[in-house]
Protein backbone atom coordinates (compact mmCIF):
# COMPACT_ATOMS: atom_id res chain seq x y z
CA UNK A 1 0.00 0.00 0.00
CA UNK A 2 1.02 3.77 -0.89
CA UNK A 3 1.53 4.75 3.12
CA UNK A 4 1.82 1.74 4.28
CA UNK A 5 1.41 0.84 8.34
CA UNK A 6 3.48 4.02 9.62
CA UNK A 7 4.87 4.76 13.15
CA UNK A 8 1.91 7.18 13.66
CA UNK A 9 -0.35 3.88 12.13
CA UNK A 10 0.77 2.25 15.40
CA UNK A 11 0.22 5.05 18.06
CA UNK A 12 -3.06 5.37 16.16
CA UNK A 13 -4.19 1.62 17.34
CA UNK A 14 -2.49 1.61 20.56
CA UNK A 15 -2.76 5.06 22.14
CA UNK A 16 -5.71 7.68 21.77
CA UNK A 17 -3.68 10.25 24.03
CA UNK A 18 -0.42 9.78 22.02
CA UNK A 19 -2.64 10.14 18.69
CA UNK A 20 -3.75 13.98 19.97
CA UNK A 21 -0.53 14.68 20.64
CA UNK A 22 0.60 14.40 17.01
CA UNK A 23 -2.30 15.58 15.91
CA UNK A 24 -2.06 19.04 17.93
CA UNK A 25 1.88 19.12 16.40
CA UNK A 26 -0.04 19.22 13.21
CA UNK A 27 1.36 15.90 11.66
CA UNK A 28 -2.00 14.46 11.76
CA UNK A 29 -5.36 16.77 10.69
CA UNK A 30 -7.74 14.17 11.83
CA UNK A 31 -9.17 13.52 15.02
CA UNK A 32 -9.12 10.03 16.83
CA UNK A 33 -12.86 8.92 16.46
CA UNK A 34 -12.70 9.28 12.75
CA UNK A 35 -10.37 6.29 12.59
CA UNK A 36 -13.14 3.84 14.31
CA UNK A 37 -15.73 1.94 12.61
CA UNK A 38 -17.96 4.24 9.96
CA UNK A 39 -21.51 5.34 11.22
CA UNK A 40 -20.16 6.83 14.84
CA UNK A 41 -20.03 10.61 12.88
CA UNK A 42 -22.76 10.95 10.15
CA UNK A 43 -22.62 14.09 9.73
CA UNK A 44 -19.49 14.22 7.56
CA UNK A 45 -22.24 13.27 4.82
CA UNK A 46 -23.94 17.08 5.00
CA UNK A 47 -19.73 18.70 4.48
CA UNK A 48 -18.73 15.56 1.59
CA UNK A 49 -21.84 14.76 -0.46
CA UNK A 50 -21.98 17.89 -2.47
CA UNK A 51 -18.38 17.79 -3.44
CA UNK A 52 -18.64 14.43 -4.24
CA UNK A 53 -21.93 14.32 -6.58
CA UNK A 54 -20.32 18.13 -7.93
CA UNK A 55 -17.56 15.89 -9.57
CA UNK A 56 -18.75 12.22 -9.65
CA UNK A 57 -22.03 13.37 -11.67
CA UNK A 58 -20.37 14.54 -15.09
CA UNK A 59 -17.94 11.35 -14.57
CA UNK A 60 -20.57 9.24 -14.47
CA UNK A 61 -22.13 10.60 -17.30
CA UNK A 62 -19.66 10.34 -19.04
CA UNK A 63 -19.07 6.71 -18.58
CA UNK A 64 -22.50 6.25 -19.21
CA UNK A 65 -21.41 8.21 -23.00
CA UNK A 66 -18.43 5.64 -22.90
CA UNK A 67 -20.80 2.56 -22.64
CA UNK A 68 -23.14 4.17 -24.94
CA UNK A 69 -21.28 3.47 -27.49
CA UNK A 70 -21.51 -0.28 -27.31
CA UNK A 71 -25.49 -0.23 -26.74
CA UNK A 72 -25.63 2.07 -29.95
CA UNK A 73 -23.33 -0.92 -32.06
CA UNK A 74 -25.80 -3.46 -30.60
CA UNK A 75 -28.96 -2.17 -31.10
CA UNK A 76 -28.12 -0.47 -34.81
CA UNK A 77 -26.65 -3.98 -36.06
CA UNK A 78 -29.91 -6.22 -34.22
CA UNK A 79 -31.78 -4.26 -36.61
CA UNK A 80 -29.99 -6.71 -39.26
CA UNK A 81 -31.79 -9.41 -41.23
CA UNK A 82 -29.61 -11.72 -39.36
CA UNK A 83 -29.84 -10.00 -36.07
CA UNK A 84 -28.62 -12.87 -33.91
CA UNK A 85 -25.54 -13.63 -35.79
CA UNK A 86 -24.40 -10.14 -36.20
CA UNK A 87 -25.22 -9.32 -32.46
CA UNK A 88 -22.95 -12.37 -31.15
CA UNK A 89 -20.23 -10.92 -33.29
CA UNK A 90 -20.11 -7.51 -32.31
CA UNK A 91 -20.42 -8.96 -28.57
CA UNK A 92 -17.06 -11.53 -29.21
CA UNK A 93 -14.98 -9.17 -31.34
CA UNK A 94 -15.96 -6.31 -28.96
CA UNK A 95 -15.33 -7.99 -25.70
CA UNK A 96 -11.69 -9.01 -27.25
CA UNK A 97 -10.35 -5.94 -28.27
CA UNK A 98 -11.78 -4.20 -24.73
CA UNK A 99 -9.62 -7.07 -22.91
CA UNK A 100 -6.61 -5.56 -24.71
CA UNK A 101 -7.71 -1.65 -24.15
CA UNK A 102 -8.62 -1.86 -21.24
CA UNK A 103 -4.74 -3.18 -19.96
CA UNK A 104 -3.50 -0.07 -21.63
CA UNK A 105 -6.26 2.40 -20.28
CA UNK A 106 -5.16 1.12 -16.90
CA UNK A 107 -1.59 1.74 -17.01
CA UNK A 108 -3.22 4.98 -16.81
CA UNK A 109 -5.12 4.75 -13.87
CA UNK A 110 -2.06 5.22 -11.85
CA UNK A 111 -2.27 8.99 -13.23
CA UNK A 112 -5.05 9.13 -10.56
CA UNK A 113 -3.10 8.91 -7.84
CA UNK A 114 0.03 10.80 -8.92
CA UNK A 115 -2.09 13.84 -10.55
CA UNK A 116 -4.69 14.23 -7.95
CA UNK A 117 -2.28 13.99 -4.73
CA UNK A 118 -0.38 16.48 -6.66
CA UNK A 119 -3.07 18.83 -6.94
CA UNK A 120 -4.06 18.33 -3.76
CA UNK A 121 -0.99 19.42 -2.59
CA UNK A 122 -0.73 22.13 -4.94
CA UNK A 123 2.00 21.18 -7.01
CA UNK A 124 0.63 21.85 -10.87
CA UNK A 125 4.00 21.66 -11.83
CA UNK A 126 3.96 17.55 -11.14
CA UNK A 127 0.20 17.35 -12.34
CA UNK A 128 1.67 18.54 -16.08
CA UNK A 129 4.61 16.33 -16.01
CA UNK A 130 2.79 13.30 -14.83
CA UNK A 131 0.47 13.68 -18.50
CA UNK A 132 3.46 14.07 -20.54
CA UNK A 133 5.08 10.67 -19.52
CA UNK A 134 1.51 9.38 -19.35
CA UNK A 135 1.71 10.25 -23.35
CA UNK A 136 4.91 8.35 -23.63
CA UNK A 137 3.53 4.83 -22.01
CA UNK A 138 0.85 4.99 -24.64
CA UNK A 139 2.81 5.33 -27.13
CA UNK A 140 5.16 2.82 -26.46
CA UNK A 141 1.75 0.35 -25.09
CA UNK A 142 -0.67 1.18 -27.86
CA UNK A 143 1.22 -1.09 -30.69
CA UNK A 144 1.68 -3.70 -28.79
CA UNK A 145 -1.56 -4.23 -27.69
CA UNK A 146 -2.73 -3.60 -31.36
CA UNK A 147 -0.64 -6.47 -32.27
CA UNK A 148 -2.00 -8.79 -29.64
CA UNK A 149 -5.56 -7.84 -30.47
CA UNK A 150 -4.55 -8.79 -34.36
CA UNK A 151 -3.28 -12.66 -32.90
CA UNK A 152 -6.50 -13.01 -30.47
CA UNK A 153 -8.86 -12.36 -33.35
CA UNK A 154 -7.32 -14.68 -36.12
CA UNK A 155 -7.27 -17.31 -33.42
CA UNK A 156 -10.65 -17.15 -33.02
CA UNK A 157 -11.76 -20.15 -34.81
CA UNK A 158 -9.54 -22.53 -32.32
CA UNK A 159 -11.76 -21.61 -29.41
CA UNK A 160 -15.31 -23.07 -31.57
CA UNK A 161 -16.83 -20.25 -32.44
CA UNK A 162 -19.37 -20.72 -34.85
CA UNK A 163 -18.49 -19.52 -38.40
CA UNK A 164 -21.17 -17.43 -39.10
CA UNK A 165 -20.65 -15.65 -36.36
CA UNK A 166 -16.81 -15.16 -36.88
CA UNK A 167 -17.53 -14.24 -40.30
CA UNK A 168 -18.56 -10.75 -38.75
CA UNK A 169 -16.83 -10.92 -35.92
CA UNK A 170 -12.58 -10.83 -37.52
CA UNK A 171 -13.74 -7.29 -39.79
CA UNK A 172 -15.30 -5.68 -36.76
CA UNK A 173 -12.22 -6.65 -34.62
CA UNK A 174 -9.97 -5.70 -37.42
CA UNK A 175 -11.49 -1.91 -37.58
CA UNK A 176 -11.71 -1.57 -34.01
CA UNK A 177 -8.26 -2.33 -33.83
CA UNK A 178 -7.34 1.08 -35.35
CA UNK A 179 -8.70 2.87 -32.17
CA UNK A 180 -6.25 1.51 -29.75
CA UNK A 181 -3.66 4.60 -29.66
CA UNK A 182 -6.27 7.23 -29.69
CA UNK A 183 -8.08 5.18 -27.36
CA UNK A 184 -5.39 4.88 -24.46
CA UNK A 185 -4.41 9.16 -25.41
CA UNK A 186 -7.90 10.13 -24.45
CA UNK A 187 -7.68 7.91 -21.31
CA UNK A 188 -4.69 9.97 -20.28
CA UNK A 189 -5.86 13.13 -20.72
CA UNK A 190 -9.02 11.89 -19.00
CA UNK A 191 -7.36 11.16 -16.08
CA UNK A 192 -5.00 14.24 -15.99
CA UNK A 193 -8.29 16.54 -16.63
CA UNK A 194 -10.79 14.77 -13.58
CA UNK A 195 -7.96 14.43 -11.07
CA UNK A 196 -7.75 18.25 -11.48
CA UNK A 197 -11.51 18.71 -11.14
CA UNK A 198 -12.23 19.35 -15.11
CA UNK A 199 -14.89 16.97 -15.46
CA UNK A 200 -17.33 18.74 -17.81
CA UNK A 201 -14.74 18.73 -21.44
CA UNK A 202 -14.70 14.70 -20.14
CA UNK A 203 -18.44 15.02 -20.37
CA UNK A 204 -18.83 16.79 -23.50
CA UNK A 205 -16.31 14.77 -25.51
CA UNK A 206 -18.27 11.54 -24.77
CA UNK A 207 -21.62 12.87 -25.10
CA UNK A 208 -21.08 14.31 -28.63
CA UNK A 209 -18.64 11.23 -29.36
CA UNK A 210 -21.92 9.22 -28.88
CA UNK A 211 -23.84 11.33 -31.53
CA UNK A 212 -20.88 10.79 -34.10
CA UNK A 213 -21.08 6.99 -33.24
CA UNK A 214 -24.96 7.42 -33.66
CA UNK A 215 -24.92 8.98 -37.63
CA UNK A 216 -21.66 6.30 -38.25
CA UNK A 217 -23.49 3.13 -37.42
CA UNK A 218 -26.62 4.25 -39.73
CA UNK A 219 -24.02 5.72 -42.53
CA UNK A 220 -22.02 2.84 -42.67
CA UNK A 221 -23.92 -0.19 -41.25
CA UNK A 222 -26.97 0.35 -43.84
CA UNK A 223 -25.47 2.30 -46.48
CA UNK A 224 -26.58 5.78 -47.22
CA UNK A 225 -25.10 9.03 -48.62
CA UNK A 226 -23.58 6.93 -51.43
CA UNK A 227 -21.61 4.62 -48.91
CA UNK A 228 -22.40 0.68 -49.67
CA UNK A 229 -23.97 -1.36 -46.52
CA UNK A 230 -20.70 -2.58 -44.57
CA UNK A 231 -23.16 -4.71 -41.96
CA UNK A 232 -21.47 -5.15 -38.47
CA UNK A 233 -18.16 -3.99 -39.90
CA UNK A 234 -19.19 -0.46 -40.34
CA UNK A 235 -20.43 -0.29 -36.47
CA UNK A 236 -16.81 -1.02 -35.99
CA UNK A 237 -15.52 1.66 -38.52
CA UNK A 238 -17.85 4.06 -36.41
CA UNK A 239 -16.94 3.43 -33.37
CA UNK A 240 -13.01 3.85 -34.46
CA UNK A 241 -13.77 7.34 -35.46
CA UNK A 242 -15.69 8.34 -32.67
CA UNK A 243 -12.99 7.34 -30.22
CA UNK A 244 -10.24 9.23 -32.05
CA UNK A 245 -12.77 11.89 -31.96
CA UNK A 246 -12.54 11.93 -28.15
CA UNK A 247 -8.56 12.09 -27.73
CA UNK A 248 -8.96 15.20 -30.33
CA UNK A 249 -11.53 17.06 -28.37
CA UNK A 250 -9.62 16.51 -24.67
CA UNK A 251 -6.43 17.16 -26.79
CA UNK A 252 -7.73 20.37 -28.10
CA UNK A 253 -9.27 21.61 -24.47
CA UNK A 254 -6.03 21.05 -22.88
CA UNK A 255 -4.22 22.67 -25.54
CA UNK A 256 -6.67 25.85 -25.51
CA UNK A 257 -6.66 26.09 -21.39
CA UNK A 258 -3.24 26.28 -21.43
CA UNK A 259 -2.98 29.59 -23.80
CA UNK A 260 -5.66 30.93 -21.97
CA UNK A 261 -4.65 30.20 -18.75
CA UNK A 262 -0.77 29.50 -19.06
CA UNK A 263 -0.52 26.82 -15.67
CA UNK A 264 2.92 26.43 -16.96
CA UNK A 265 2.41 23.63 -19.04
CA UNK A 266 4.67 24.34 -21.88
CA UNK A 267 7.35 24.65 -19.72
CA UNK A 268 7.33 21.34 -18.66
CA UNK A 269 10.68 18.70 -19.42
CA UNK A 270 9.46 17.35 -23.19
CA UNK A 271 11.52 14.73 -22.65
CA UNK A 272 10.70 11.61 -21.07
CA UNK A 273 11.70 10.84 -17.40
CA UNK A 274 12.20 7.34 -16.77
CA UNK A 275 11.54 7.72 -12.93
CA UNK A 276 7.96 8.76 -13.55
CA UNK A 277 7.09 6.43 -15.92
CA UNK A 278 8.03 3.59 -13.70
CA UNK A 279 5.88 5.53 -11.02
CA UNK A 280 2.60 5.40 -13.57
CA UNK A 281 3.52 1.97 -14.69
CA UNK A 282 4.35 0.74 -11.07
CA UNK A 283 0.92 1.93 -9.48
CA UNK A 284 -0.81 1.56 -13.35
CA UNK A 285 0.44 -2.32 -14.21
CA UNK A 286 -1.75 -3.86 -11.02
CA UNK A 287 -4.96 -1.49 -11.88
CA UNK A 288 -4.15 -2.42 -15.40
CA UNK A 289 -4.06 -6.01 -14.37
CA UNK A 290 -7.04 -6.20 -12.46
CA UNK A 291 -9.08 -4.74 -15.07
CA UNK A 292 -7.56 -7.35 -17.56
CA UNK A 293 -8.50 -9.78 -14.99
CA UNK A 294 -12.34 -8.52 -14.91
CA UNK A 295 -12.98 -8.01 -18.89
CA UNK A 296 -10.97 -11.16 -19.78
CA UNK A 297 -13.12 -13.57 -17.83
CA UNK A 298 -15.94 -11.96 -19.46
CA UNK A 299 -14.06 -12.48 -22.81
CA UNK A 300 -13.31 -16.25 -21.74
CA UNK A 301 -17.14 -16.69 -21.35
CA UNK A 302 -18.44 -14.60 -24.35
CA UNK A 303 -16.15 -17.48 -26.14
CA UNK A 304 -17.72 -20.21 -24.67
CA UNK A 305 -21.23 -18.97 -24.81
CA UNK A 306 -20.34 -18.87 -28.85
CA UNK A 307 -19.93 -22.30 -28.24
CA UNK A 308 -24.06 -22.80 -27.72
CA UNK A 309 -24.79 -20.82 -30.69
CA UNK A 310 -26.49 -17.19 -32.08
CA UNK A 311 -29.12 -16.88 -29.78
CA UNK A 312 -27.07 -17.49 -26.36
CA UNK A 313 -24.33 -15.46 -27.38
CA UNK A 314 -26.90 -12.36 -28.66
CA UNK A 315 -28.82 -13.09 -25.29
CA UNK A 316 -25.21 -12.63 -23.53
CA UNK A 317 -24.64 -9.70 -25.21
CA UNK A 318 -27.65 -8.32 -24.89
CA UNK A 319 -27.85 -8.78 -21.04
CA UNK A 320 -23.28 -7.73 -20.67
CA UNK A 321 -24.72 -4.13 -22.48
CA UNK A 322 -27.75 -4.15 -19.27
CA UNK A 323 -24.91 -4.86 -16.57
CA UNK A 324 -22.46 -2.71 -17.94
CA UNK A 325 -25.00 0.71 -18.07
CA UNK A 326 -25.49 0.31 -14.53
CA UNK A 327 -21.88 -0.40 -13.53
CA UNK A 328 -20.86 2.49 -14.80
CA UNK A 329 -22.38 4.63 -12.58
CA UNK A 330 -20.51 3.27 -9.65
CA UNK A 331 -17.40 2.88 -11.33
CA UNK A 332 -17.98 7.19 -12.13
CA UNK A 333 -18.50 7.18 -8.33
CA UNK A 334 -15.38 5.22 -7.76
CA UNK A 335 -13.71 7.52 -10.04
CA UNK A 336 -14.65 10.76 -8.58
CA UNK A 337 -13.18 8.90 -4.47
CA UNK A 338 -9.74 8.17 -5.89
CA UNK A 339 -9.65 11.40 -7.01
CA UNK A 340 -11.11 12.93 -3.46
CA UNK A 341 -9.46 10.32 -1.35
CA UNK A 342 -6.29 11.26 -3.23
CA UNK A 343 -6.60 15.42 -3.38
CA UNK A 344 -7.19 14.97 1.21
CA UNK A 345 -4.29 12.65 1.05
CA UNK A 346 -2.63 15.21 -0.73
CA UNK A 347 -3.17 17.73 1.85
CA UNK A 348 -2.76 15.36 4.61
CA UNK A 349 -6.16 15.89 5.83
CA UNK A 350 -6.76 12.20 6.63
CA UNK A 351 -10.13 12.73 8.11
CA UNK A 352 -11.34 14.06 4.34
CA UNK A 353 -10.06 11.03 3.41
CA UNK A 354 -12.09 8.80 4.87
CA UNK A 355 -15.13 10.97 4.44
CA UNK A 356 -14.53 10.87 0.86
CA UNK A 357 -14.08 6.78 0.41
CA UNK A 358 -17.46 5.83 2.86
CA UNK A 359 -19.75 8.97 0.85
CA UNK A 360 -18.73 7.33 -2.18
CA UNK A 361 -19.62 3.42 -0.95
CA UNK A 362 -22.74 4.94 0.21
CA UNK A 363 -23.75 6.47 -3.08
CA UNK A 364 -22.89 3.67 -5.20
CA UNK A 365 -24.30 0.96 -3.21
CA UNK A 366 -27.65 2.93 -3.27
CA UNK A 367 -27.72 3.48 -6.47
CA UNK A 368 -27.10 -0.36 -7.44
CA UNK A 369 -29.52 -1.58 -5.53
CA UNK A 370 -32.22 0.52 -6.83
CA UNK A 371 -31.02 -1.23 -10.29
CA UNK A 372 -31.03 -4.32 -8.90
CA UNK A 373 -34.53 -4.61 -8.24
CA UNK A 374 -35.31 -2.67 -11.59
CA UNK A 375 -33.34 -5.75 -13.16
CA UNK A 376 -35.43 -8.08 -11.18
CA UNK A 377 -38.94 -6.33 -12.01
CA UNK A 378 -38.19 -5.34 -15.10
CA UNK A 379 -35.90 -7.70 -17.38
CA UNK A 380 -38.19 -8.26 -20.32
CA UNK A 381 -39.08 -4.75 -20.85
CA UNK A 382 -35.15 -3.63 -20.78
CA UNK A 383 -34.21 -6.63 -23.52
CA UNK A 384 -37.09 -5.33 -26.35
CA UNK A 385 -35.00 -2.23 -26.12
CA UNK A 386 -32.13 -4.15 -27.81
CA UNK A 387 -34.12 -6.80 -30.18
CA UNK A 388 -37.33 -7.95 -31.26
CA UNK A 389 -36.61 -11.15 -31.25
CA UNK A 390 -38.66 -13.37 -29.05
CA UNK A 391 -36.31 -16.55 -28.85
CA UNK A 392 -33.06 -13.76 -27.26
CA UNK A 393 -35.91 -11.75 -25.60
CA UNK A 394 -36.33 -15.17 -23.56
CA UNK A 395 -32.57 -15.31 -23.12
CA UNK A 396 -31.52 -12.63 -22.33
CA UNK A 397 -34.33 -11.95 -19.57
CA UNK A 398 -33.14 -14.94 -17.45
CA UNK A 399 -29.56 -13.59 -17.57
CA UNK A 400 -30.69 -10.40 -16.45
CA UNK A 401 -32.56 -12.12 -13.30
CA UNK A 402 -28.92 -13.12 -12.79
CA UNK A 403 -27.85 -9.69 -12.70
CA UNK A 404 -29.65 -8.79 -10.43
CA UNK A 405 -28.49 -10.41 -7.20
CA UNK A 406 -24.97 -9.01 -8.00
CA UNK A 407 -25.54 -5.33 -8.50
CA UNK A 408 -25.60 -4.19 -5.33
CA UNK A 409 -21.46 -6.20 -5.03
CA UNK A 410 -20.58 -4.77 -8.08
CA UNK A 411 -21.50 -1.43 -7.09
CA UNK A 412 -19.43 -1.99 -3.55
CA UNK A 413 -16.28 -3.18 -5.47
CA UNK A 414 -16.30 -0.18 -8.36
CA UNK A 415 -16.45 2.47 -5.48
CA UNK A 416 -13.96 0.82 -3.37
CA UNK A 417 -11.42 -0.08 -5.75
CA UNK A 418 -11.28 3.43 -6.37
CA UNK A 419 -10.80 4.39 -2.62
CA UNK A 420 -8.08 2.33 -2.52
CA UNK A 421 -6.71 3.67 -5.58
CA UNK A 422 -6.82 7.25 -4.19
CA UNK A 423 -4.50 6.30 -1.48
CA UNK A 424 -2.01 4.05 -4.08
CA UNK A 425 -3.51 0.51 -3.86
CA UNK A 426 -3.65 -0.90 -6.81
CA UNK A 427 -2.86 -4.26 -5.74
CA UNK A 428 -5.48 -5.64 -3.49
CA UNK A 429 -7.99 -4.95 -5.62
CA UNK A 430 -6.09 -7.23 -8.81
CA UNK A 431 -5.59 -9.77 -6.14
CA UNK A 432 -9.36 -10.15 -5.15
CA UNK A 433 -10.36 -10.11 -8.95
CA UNK A 434 -7.96 -12.80 -10.02
CA UNK A 435 -8.89 -15.07 -6.66
CA UNK A 436 -12.66 -14.73 -7.27
CA UNK A 437 -12.82 -14.61 -11.07
CA UNK A 438 -10.78 -17.13 -11.99
CA UNK A 439 -10.31 -19.60 -9.27
CA UNK A 440 -13.93 -19.68 -7.96
CA UNK A 441 -16.53 -17.85 -10.59
CA UNK A 442 -15.45 -19.62 -13.90
CA UNK A 443 -14.54 -22.83 -12.57
CA UNK A 444 -18.19 -23.02 -11.30
CA UNK A 445 -19.83 -21.42 -14.12
CA UNK A 446 -18.27 -24.21 -16.26
CA UNK A 447 -19.31 -26.40 -14.51
CA UNK A 448 -22.53 -25.39 -13.97
CA UNK A 449 -22.81 -24.37 -18.11
CA UNK A 450 -21.89 -27.92 -19.41
CA UNK A 451 -21.88 -30.64 -17.13
CA UNK A 452 -25.20 -29.46 -15.24
CA UNK A 453 -27.11 -28.73 -18.47
CA UNK A 454 -27.59 -24.63 -17.04
CA UNK A 455 -26.38 -23.32 -20.56
CA UNK A 456 -25.38 -19.49 -20.32
CA UNK A 457 -27.15 -19.00 -17.18
CA UNK A 458 -24.88 -21.45 -15.43
CA UNK A 459 -21.62 -19.35 -16.17
CA UNK A 460 -23.54 -16.06 -15.16
CA UNK A 461 -24.64 -18.12 -12.07
CA UNK A 462 -20.45 -18.22 -11.48
CA UNK A 463 -19.77 -14.54 -11.80
CA UNK A 464 -22.45 -13.57 -9.60
CA UNK A 465 -21.23 -15.43 -6.82
CA UNK A 466 -17.37 -13.93 -7.55
CA UNK A 467 -19.10 -10.79 -7.34
CA UNK A 468 -20.36 -10.47 -4.44
CA UNK A 469 -17.28 -12.14 -2.99
CA UNK A 470 -15.30 -9.20 -4.02
CA UNK A 471 -17.31 -6.98 -3.29
CA UNK A 472 -17.62 -7.99 0.07
CA UNK A 473 -13.88 -8.59 0.33
CA UNK A 474 -12.91 -5.37 -0.60
CA UNK A 475 -14.90 -3.55 1.49
CA UNK A 476 -13.36 -5.19 4.25
CA UNK A 477 -9.98 -3.94 2.68
CA UNK A 478 -11.08 -0.46 2.64
CA UNK A 479 -11.81 -0.29 6.48
CA UNK A 480 -8.69 -1.71 7.51
CA UNK A 481 -7.24 0.99 5.57
CA UNK A 482 -9.34 3.63 6.81
CA UNK A 483 -8.28 2.09 10.57
CA UNK A 484 -4.33 2.08 9.17
CA UNK A 485 -4.58 5.92 7.60
CA UNK A 486 -1.85 7.92 9.16
CA UNK A 487 0.31 10.70 7.21
CA UNK A 488 3.68 11.88 8.20
CA UNK A 489 5.01 15.38 6.59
Amino acid sequence: MFFGVTQTARICRQDTAALQKYAKRGVLRCQPQILAVPGVEVKFLRNELPPMLRLAAPIAAAELGWMGMAIVDTMMVGRLPYSADAIGAVSLGGIVFLTMGFFGTGLMLGLDTLVSQAYGAGNIADCHHSLVNGFYVSLVAAPVLQGIVWLIGNSLWRFGVQPEILAYTIPYLHALDWAMFPLMLYFVLRRYLQSMNRVTPVMFALISANLINLLGNWILIYGHFGIRPMGPVGSGWATCISRIYLAVVLLAYIVYFERRHKTGLRAVEASPDLVRIRKIVRLGLPAASQLTVEVGVFAVVTSLIGRLGAVPLASHQIALNTVSVTYMVPLGIGSAAAVRVGHALGRKDVEGASHAGWTAVALGAGFMACMAILLWIFPEPIVRIFTPDKNVIYAASKLLFVAAFFQLFDGVQAVTTGALRGTGDTRTPFLCHLIAYWLIGLPLGYYLCFYRGWGAPGLWTGLCLALILIGIALLIFWQRTVHRFALLV
